[in-house]
């Protein structure tokens, strides 16, 4: 029987490090198998858990045994009368039972958004109303509401951004159809917003007063795309985006033609 061992560590490699000394095998003779992908903690204060694995040694193959050659030893000929050939019942196979696919519950996976944000705000001594908006095809709303939430917004809504990811994270990672959920904090999101259009228009004339464009600060692909939005029918001015992420940023500029 194959020898398995399960181990932890901060990486999967570290993990598998681990199992290799233990084994005292070489990395190349494990099967490696993932059991948990390690996750940071959130906020730097819970919510952190370390890579698992099962490390199994690979079994060497059979031995392949050359065949044994038999000398036959001729026999004489016999003239014996030719049967008609007995004809075997032809079996069909049976049928595979094909098993029923699992049924997405959409009202389900809510339910464990719902119990896993309530976890977090547990570990943070939180106290905070939920008020929970479905749309098939926006996908989930959740409206959190009470006092001291500030800190679950952050700077410039990253601390907000993080918790939503870990949220879509959590709880569709075992479902097939996905539900997209939207975490909004005393209606943060849309005050955001308002200021990033104005911010917007205000630069489009910085940048058409000055002739020289401008580079705004690092913002979530969400935040970009109000920019461009908000400047796409502008007649004088463009938008684009640069550098990598998390610290990607737009740049307004006159357009082509208008210098």
């Amino acid at each position: 029987m194959a020898k398995m061992i399960e181990k932890t560590g901060k990486t999967i490699e570290e993990a598998i490090q681990a199992a290799v000394a233990e084994l005292g095998v070489d990395r190349d003779d494990l099967e490696i198998e993932v059991l948990e992908e390690p996750s940071k903690k959130f906020l730097g204060l819970f919510g952190g858990t370390p890579a698992k694995i099962r490390a199994t040694v690979k079994e060497p193959p059979p031995k392949i045994e050359e065949p044994v050659q038999i000398e036959e030893t001729p026999q004489p000929v016999q003239t014996v009368e030719e049967e008609p050939p007995a004809i075997e019942p032809i079996l069909e196979p049976s049928p595979v039972e094909e098993k029923p696919s699992e049924i997405f519950d959409r009202d389900k996976v809510i339910d464990a958004a719902e119990d896993f944000l309530k976890e977090v705000f547990a570990a943070m001594n939180l106290q905070a109303t939920m008020k929970i908006t479905d749309n098939a095809e926006e996908g989930c709303l959740i409206e959190l509401s009470g006092k001291g939430l500030g800190v679950l917004i952050g700077r410039r809504g990253q601390a907000l951004d993080a918790l939503q990811y870990l949220l879509n994270l959590a709880v569709n990672r075992k479902t097939e159809d996905k539900v997209h959920f939207t975490l909004d904090v005393e209606d943060y999101r849309r005050r955001r917003e308002q200021a990033l259009t104005k911010l917007a228009k205000g630069v489009a004339e910085r940048v058409i007063k000055t002739r020289r464009e401008v580079k705004l600060e690092p913002m979530n692909r969400h935040e970009r795309k109000i920019i461009h939005t908000v400047l796409q029918d502008n007649e004088r001015v463009e938008t684009h985006s640069a550098g990598e992420e998390p610290y990607r940023y737009v740049i307004v500029s006159l357009k082509r033609g208008r210098r």
